[in-house]
C-alpha cells in the first residue's frame, strides 16, 4: 500500500505526537482512512475465532459475542482496545451517511456524524476491549441513528 505521508511521519520532530496525523490527514484524508481501517491484531486475533471482519455492522455483533481472552495480556489488552476502537470507526464510516473521520489538533482520530455529532471511537473501542461495555454493535446503532 503506498502511503505517502509515512516517510514524513517517520521523520517527525519531537512534540505533538498527533499533529504529524493531523497533518496527514489533511494531505491525504483516504490514505489515513486505509491505514485507520487495517486494525491488524484485532483482525489476527478474531480470524482465529473464526470472525470475519468485512467492515459490516453484522461484523460488530460478532465481535460483542467473542470470549474477551485478550483480557488476559495486560499489555496486548490497550492495542486490541484501539484497534477495536479503529474498526468501530471504520464500520461507521462505511456505513453510516455523512460519517466521516476527522483528526483534530492535538487529538487522536474521532467519527464525525452528519449531525455534528463526534465519537469518540478509539475511548468507545478501549472500553469495549476491557469491560465489554459499551458493545461495539450499541454504539454503531446509536451512531446509525443519529
Amino acid at each position: 500500500m503506498n502511503i505517502p505521508f509515512l516517510d514524513k511521519w517517520r521523520k517527525r520532530p519531537a512534540g505533538d505526537a498527533a499533529a504529524p496525523l493531523a497533518a496527514a490527514f489533511d494531505r491525504d484524508p483516504g490514505g489515513v482512512a486505509e491505514l485507520l481501517a487495517e486494525c491488524e491484531l484485532l483482525r489476527a486475533r478474531v480470524e482465529d475465532a473464526g470472525v470475519v471482519l468485512d467492515d459490516s455492522p453484522r461484523s460488530l455483533q460478532e465481535l460483542d459475542q467473542l470470549p474477551p481472552r485478550w483480557r488476559e495480556d495486560p499489555e496486548e489488552l490497550p492495542w486490541v482496545g484501539n484497534d477495536a476502537g479503529l474498526y468501530l470507526g471504520t464500520v461507521i464510516v462505511r456505513n453510516v451517511p455523512g460519517a466521516h473521520w476527522q483528526v483534530p489538533p492535538g487529538g487522536g482520530p474521532v467519527v464525525r456524524l452528519a449531525s455534528g455529532r463526534e465519537i469518540q471511537v478509539v475511548e468507545a473501542g478501549l472500553d469495549w476491549a476491557m469491560t465489554g461495555s459499551p458493545e461495539l454493535s450499541q454504539v454503531y446503532a446509536e451512531a446509525a441513528e443519529a
